[in-house]
């Protein structure tokens, strides 16, 4: 059974218009949901092999502010995971290595709400169980987390075959209320 951690960045800073999109850096909460993510990926034992990343310094940042992250896990930062729809992101996690037991994907949204109810599929949303499913069905907001078990090959990783262990949102832990 493998295993893949679906992040979105953390939220990003509107403070310069003139900033082209790929360039936003976070902004202070942002740091902040990304840093408190770390903590309950550490304390759930969640420990990619692999970390896929988005380019975006959005994206980049968030990461950096994760780290470090258990167990040295190799960093891949992709240019095609900006702004990628779902379906090349699960192109991209077609051509992981099928050694890596656990997969960080760190992307954008839509691509990443609508690559999530993909792989959970419809039947499963609609019949709701995991932690955080309809929480999940309701938007995915920025620093938000989800686990999937992905019981197929990388390779073989198609739409409805993957099972949503848990969906959290940082506005949902008692950390970020404060």
């Amino acid at each position: 059974m493998r295993q893949l951690l679906l992040l979105r960045h953390a939220k990003s800073s509107w403070d310069d218009p003139d900033l082209p999109d790929h360039a936003r850096p976070l902004n202070a909460r942002g740091k902040r949901a990304a840093a408190v993510m770390a903590a309950v990926m550490q304390d759930l034992g969640l420990a990619p092999d692999i970390v896929l990343v988005s380019s975006a310094r959005r994206t980049l940042q968030t990461l950096e502010a994760m780290t470090p992250l258990p167990d040295s896990p190799m960093i891949e930062p992709l240019d095609d995971l900006y702004l990628a729809t779902w379906q090349r992101m699960l192109d991209i996690l077609r051509t992981v290595p099928e050694t890596a037991r656990s997969v960080m994907l760190i992307g954008h949204n839509p691509g990443m709400h609508d690559l999530a109810l993909s792989l959970a599929g419809a039947e499963a949303m609609e019949r709701g169980g995991a932690p955080g499913t309809r929480r999940l069905a309701g938007g995915y907001p920025t620093a938000a987390l989800a686990e999937f078990s992905v019981p197929s090959t990388w390779k073989g990783l198609e739409a409805g075959q993957a099972r949503l262990v848990r969906f959290i949102a940082p506005n949902d832990l008692p950390e970020m209320a404060t």
